[in-house]
């Protein structure tokens, strides 16, 4: 199914104020389609530069490049929805001015297809809610991940981002198992909607 094009206005303000940031930023989302895959996917990439790359033994002259670290969709993603729009609402440009990137997932139906710059803290923590939300069912469980982590520092997120991400894969694994039940709990445990409704309802 094609995708509807986003309103006027939402196009200029990606065309003056967020358009120009994706090539620099730390991080970016990317809103895009996977088939047989609900519309819209949502893919978080992190920036490598030339420096970190393993990659570049043969090339002459190295770019930094995005590297996928995680994605969402479906109902998982219709769930966590008001915290990612949360997360990235946060983001600001150099001047510490809000790009307003919530705008871009603010509607019923989303349109909008590209990529949104994020800063340090909305990256890792995405990243974090992308990865720990695989093959878990319970949505509960999902919500309540995403607000813990939402209540994360950047600096905590990027400490807690680099336990599932840079040890190798057995300890990277064994690293989100151990974050899956800190945040969100045992399978089926009665706590989880309590402490859930009590998150929903603090600012």
């Amino acid at each position: 199914m094609a995708a509807g094009k986003p309103s006027q206005g939402l196009s200029l303000h990606y065309a003056t104020r967020v358009a120009k940031r994706v090539r620099s930023a730390p991080w970016v989302l990317r809103l895009t389609e996977h088939k047989g895959k609900p519309v819209p996917v949502l893919i978080i990439k992190e920036r490598i530069h030339p420096d970190q790359r393993k990659d570049i033994r043969e090339l002459v002259a190295p770019r930094s490049v995005l590297r996928e670290r995680g994605l969402i969709y479906g109902d998982v993603q219709r769930r966590c929805l008001p915290v990612i729009r949360g997360i990235i609402q946060r983001v600001c440009d150099n001047a510490g001015i809000p790009l307003e990137l919530h705008r871009f997932l603010n509607t019923r139906r989303i349109t909008f297809r590209g990529n949104l710059p994020l800063d340090a803290e909305a990256g890792y923590k995405l990243a974090l809610l992308f990865k720990l939300q695989e093959r878990i069912k319970e949505l509960d469980r999902v919500e309540l991940i995403a607000r813990r982590i939402n209540r994360f520092s950047r600096e905590e997120a990027g400490y807690w981002h680099s336990r599932i991400s840079t040890f190798g894969d057995a300890a990277n694994r064994w690293a989100m198992a151990g974050m899956k039940i800190m945040l969100g709990g045992q399978p089926r445990d009665p706590h989880i909607e309590i402490m859930l409704q009590s998150l929903r309802n603090t600012p």
